[in-house]
């Protein structure tokens, strides 16, 4: 399962040109479709998704087999589509005309899909359901500057965040109360690093999008057509980092970090705090018990009270011949019954009101996996996905090399933000 994250850049670009040349609209996005779905929900409809059918065919053939017996007259065609590659597929079939009826998509790849007039706005065509999902999962799929939702959410996922328990006590931090803000983070982390004579680093990751998002930072304007996080939050929260780093509570190797060495280094024990997942948990016990019998779980930091969700969604084609159908499977698959059986099959979570609430995701048992799932459950209930759907990878990359040089000092955390905003706008006008 992949998390939903950006594509590269230059796929997402050509994927914009494409299906504007198909269209030959610049910015419709709201007028595809009918203003209803409503009508006899029938004939064939492709339905693709990405890199599902190795493992869940059993899953989705039942699915299947379930709404044809309901709809005697419909039929689904399911494809699937490698992981590699899947942005430059949607770009050929957006160009060529034959992009499925219904299409498992993340919000920054139905974004150029939705502007140019190819996803159906399910907010006019089937609003009768926006009640059946959690609200922020609806509105994950609205894009930038365009009325209207573009797709029915499907799963959610979230990170929890792992910290050292013992770690904390060396420390003369109360390891029950991990720091829940970024005020609480910056303060623990450099008694960390004094306790500990700068051999314990707090954090081993320098600050993404997504913490900016978690900070309160605004990201971008209202319109959705400039980026904003230079702002003075996002310069505060640079300056943090900076300070972070200089004494010693921020990893030194954390400028050049990825993910799999930051995990190193916390099961190293060298770090008291890092994201993971429950697969995580069980690499701990079998690699490193003595930091496993010390692991505390609890949700990211954030000031905003909400964690951060990444989500998947099912796309209508605008140009679907049987758009009733195909808005009824695309429902069908997302419905609250569905997605609960989905999400006990892999590690995600159903993005349908009242789900969380199941024994399923509010219970323990003891297993790693149910720690985990259980704290993520909570978290989801009220998280937003922070990440603007037209953050391309190469302005992450932007990003990231701003702030480096921040960090280390190489340029002010005003001049470097200030730089990153100019650049990925140029970036946002040109792609």
């Amino acid at each position: 399962m992949r998390r939903a994250s950006r594509r590269a850049a230059a796929a997402t670009a050509i994927l914009v040109t494409s299906a504007l040349s198909l269209t030959g609209c610049g910015a419709s996005g709201d007028t595809g479709g009918s203003d209803s779905a409503s009508g006899k929900v029938e004939g064939q409809v492709t339905f693709q998704t990405w890199n599902l059918k190795a493992h869940f065919k059993k899953y989705f053939d039942g699915v299947i087999a379930e709404f044809e017996k309901k709809y005697p007259d419909a039929r689904i065609n399911w494809i699937d589509q490698p992981a590699e590659g899947y942005p430059e597929k949607l770009s050929a079939d957006a160009a060529g005309g034959t992009l499925p009826d219904v299409v498992n998509v993340s919000p920054d790849l139905t974004y150029p899909l939705a502007k140019a007039g190819l996803a159906l706005n399910l907010e006019r065509a089937a609003g009768k359901y926006r009640g059946e999902y959690l609200d922020a999962a609806w509105q994950s799929q609205q894009m930038p500057g365009m009325r209207g939702v573009y797709a029915f959410p499907w799963y959610l996922n979230t990170g929890p965040m792992f910290y050292n328990k013992e770690l904390f006590r060396r420390a003369g931090l109360d390891p029950a109360k991990p720091p829940t803000t970024y005020d609480q983070l910056f303060r623990d982390a450099v008694a960390m690093a004094q306790k500990s004579g700068r051999k314990i680093a707090m954090l081993a990751s320098t600050p993404s999008i997504e913490d900016f998002g978690r900070y309160g930072v605004r990201l971008m304007n209202a319109q959705g057509t400039a980026f904003t996080f230079n702002e003075p939050k996002g310069v505060e929260l640079l300056r943090h980092y900076r300070e972070l780093y200089a004494a010693g509570a921020l990893d030194s190797q954390a400028l050049t970090a990825q993910a799999e060495s930051a995990g190193r280094k916390f099961e190293q024990q060298s770090v008291a705090m890092n994201p993971g997942s429950a697969l995580d948990l069980g690499n701990f016990r079998k690699d490193a018990p003595s930091l496993y019998k010390n692991i505390g779980i609890t949700d990211a930091v954030n000031n905003t009270g909400k964690a951060n969700m990444y989500v998947q969604g099912l796309m209508v084609n605008a140009q679907s011949r049987v758009e009733p159908a195909a808005v009824a499977f695309a429902h069908f698959v997302t419905d609250r019954q569905n997605q609960m059986a989905f999400a006990k099959q892999v590690t995600v979570f159903p993005s349908t009101k009242g789900s969380l609430d199941d024994p399923y995701f509010t219970e323990e048992d003891g297993t790693d996996v149910t720690r985990v799932r259980v704290v993520s459950a909570k978290s989801l209930k009220t998280a937003v996905n922070y990440t603007p759907v037209l953050l391309s990878d190469q302005m992450k990359t932007v990003l990231r090399n701003a702030v480096a040089k921040a960090v280390q000092g190489k340029q002010s955390p005003k001049a470097a933000l200030d730089g990153a905003v100019a650049e990925c706008n140029r970036l946002l006008k040109t792609g």
